[in-house]
């Protein structure tokens, strides 16, 4: 290997496509165990590396030099090797710095709590304090780095900003939370280095409350583009991480359509997949296929209730986990509250507003099958629909035209976050 990155699990990693997008090289992720980890440095057959959780201290003994910056935090995450001999850095620094602002957060003067204390603590201790804060406050578990997680519950709850360096909310524990947001009534900010989902179980709880919150994925991307200046001795220009960044967020952000049944999801779908590469599937097939039966079978025989409990198991457990996909969800699936942020981790939900006059109620949708029924459905949904899409489209009868619609959005939209 001659640069990549190297960690004990990194099945969920996107750093090999950040840095094929940065860099003219070859990039490869490399998984050690504990045991593995000391051979691989001392033979220094690499150019240079990312290192990432859990090996941000444990690489130290091996370097030869280490920065200021990385020996202030006590972490290493970039390492270059210069005739043999092995340089330390921390680009994690310059990445967080670069997330925060970027979001607008101030933390002058502001109290900050960070929850967790290994590497990716410490860099987020020394950019609030670079930034200013006037206290920081570090929570983990066993509060051996500061407090625990019950007394910054108890007795932080005044906290401006919170800072996570948890793994809790990662793929695949994506409904876990290092903590419980009631409890803090002075938040003005939320930041997750968390970046797979795009959105967090701790990012949306924060949202719901109006607190402004970002995932980490723009960090991932400013670090990364940091470590290939060292790699290659160059520069890397900010509108080149913005551009990196939007192309990553694009390209694994799901497109979920949601509508009436009989709108065209499944139609408009297949062929927005088609267009750009990438797999499709609906949720109501999904759920079929698990319960050996259809919505059209399930819902007679065992009542709408019990179809939406097995349709919000399949969108929690088959759909919400995915990336890079185009969803097209069942007519009622956002009734439910979860459904809905359970689609938004990694999802764009586009709302497909056809018009009552033009869906035609059919036998194989229980809930919908007559003219009544389709009628008293659009009424009771509609705003529900409104309420819970990115953006609404109009469904016009050249499906090609929806469908360069949709591309055109996810191209333009600008809430990456």
């Amino acid at each position: 290997m001659k640069y990549g990155c190297i960690g004990e699990k990194l099945g969920h990693s996107f750093s090999k496509e950040i840095h094929n997008r940065l860099a003219d090289y070859t990039y490869e992720l490399k998984e050690l165990s504990r045991e593995e980890l000391g051979p691989f440095m001392e033979a220094r057959e690499f150019s240079a590396i990312n290192v990432t959780i859990p090996y941000k201290q444990d690489v130290i003994p091996y370097l030869s030099e280490i920065s200021p910056q990385a020996k202030a935090i006590g972490a290493v995450n970039t390492i270059v090797n210069r005739n043999g001999k092995l340089y330390g850095y921390n680009t994690d620094f310059f990445g967080m710095r670069a997330l925060i602002l970027r979001a607008g957060m101030d933390l002058k003067g502001r109290k900050v709590v960070i929850f967790g204390r290994g590497g990716t603590s410490r860099t987020a201790q020394a950019v609030a304090a670079d930034l200013g804060a006037a206290e920081i406050i570090v929570a983990s578990r066993s509060g051996l780095s500061g407090i625990t997680y019950e007394q910054a519950k108890t007795t932080q709850c005044d906290a401006d900003f919170i800072i996570n360096t948890t793994p809790c909310g990662m793929y695949p524990n994506i409904h876990t939370v290092a903590m419980d947001l009631d409890s803090y009534t002075n938040l003005k900010g939320v930041v997750d280095v968390v970046y797979n989902p795009l959105r967090t179980e701790l990012v949306l709880r924060a949202r719901e409350r109006g607190i402004p919150a970002v995932c980490g994925l723009y960090m991932l991307v400013a670090q990364a583009a940091y470590a290939v200046e060292y790699f290659l001795d160059t520069k890397i220009s900010v509108e080149k991480i913005e551009e990196v960044f939007r192309e990553i967020f694009s390209s694994k952000q799901n497109i979920v359509l949601t509508g009436m049944p009989g709108s065209g999801k499944t139609t408009i779908g297949q062929k927005v997949a088609e267009a750009l590469g990438r797999s499709f599937l609906d949720t109501d097939v999904l759920l079929t296929e698990r319960a050996g039966a259809s919505p059209a079978e399930i819902i007679p025989r065992d009542g709408e209730q019990a179809f939406r409990d097995l349709e919000g198991a399949v969108i929690d457990e088959q759909a919400a986990p995915l990336t890079g996909c185009v969803i097209a969800t069942g007519g009622g699936a956002i009734l439910r509250d979860q459904n809905v942020k359970n689609l938004k981790r990694n999802g764009r939900v586009i709302f497909l507003d056809r018009p009552l006059e033009e869906i035609l109620p059919t036998d194989d949708r229980p809930l919908s099958s007559s003219r009544e029924a389709l009628e008293k459905r659009y009424r009771e949904r509609y705003s529900r629909y409104c309420e819970t899409a990115d953006h609404i489209i109009s469904p016009a009868s050249d499906i090609s035209a929806v469908c360069n619609e949709i591309l055109e959005d996810i191209k333009h939209e600008n809430s990456c976050d």
